[in-house]
């Protein structure tokens, strides 16, 4: 069969999302207490839709040994910025991929999402930079869209992103110590 010929015969069959990582990084995703300890923690996502939930179990993983408050606004803020680089960049286009890294650091963990660039394809001159900002009615319940970044804005104690459109790198840090943050309730 020639290799231009047409998949569609074929049936669909589902798979385990688990099925598709391989076994040396299958701890990434186990949400086990006992994970080992590391500085910093890589993997890269198929640019769809559909692995979000593998995407949830790989933060929720980075962020084990915390209180489940703060596992739960990580893998929040985490799954923001990933389906940014879904819906708004060429990770999201057949055979894209974006990469997220987690780091520990002092206080907090820091997580960076890297994305295969703008879908316009505009190129961003040398020293040009176009840095993201978060929509000013982004956190309105009203507004269709646009609240990722807002609340990205609101909620990690810093954030910012490399300002290269043709190849983006988004980041946050979360610090341990969530008492001054506005998602705790407990004040």
């Amino acid at each position: 069969m020639p290799a231009t010929a047409s998949l569609a015969h074929l049936p669909e069959v589902t798979v385990p999302l688990g099925e598709l990582v391989p076994p040396r990084c299958r701890h990434y995703f186990t949400g086990a207490a006992d994970i080992r300890s590391y500085k910093a923690r890589c993997y890269p996502f198929n640019g769809s839709v559909q692995y979000m939930p593998l995407v949830r179990a790989f933060l929720n993983t980075c962020a084990i040994t915390q209180s489940e408050d703060y596992r739960y606004l990580f893998t929040l803020l985490g799954s923001e910025i990933a389906n940014n680089a879904v819906e708004h960049s060429r990770s999201g286009e057949p055979y894209g991929t974006y990469i997220l890294k987690c780091e520990r650091r002092d206080g907090g963990l820091k997580l960076t999402c890297r994305d295969q660039g703008a879908r316009d394809g505009e190129r961003a001159e040398f020293d040009g930079r176009s840095y993201l900002r978060p929509r000013p009615n982004g956190l309105d319940p009203a507004s269709e869209s646009g609240r990722g970044l807002a609340m990205v804005n609101a909620l990690a104690t810093s954030w910012g992103d490399n300002g290269i459109p043709d190849y983006r790198q988004v980041w946050f840090f979360l610090a341990y110590d969530l008492t001054d943050n506005p998602w705790n309730t407990a004040a």
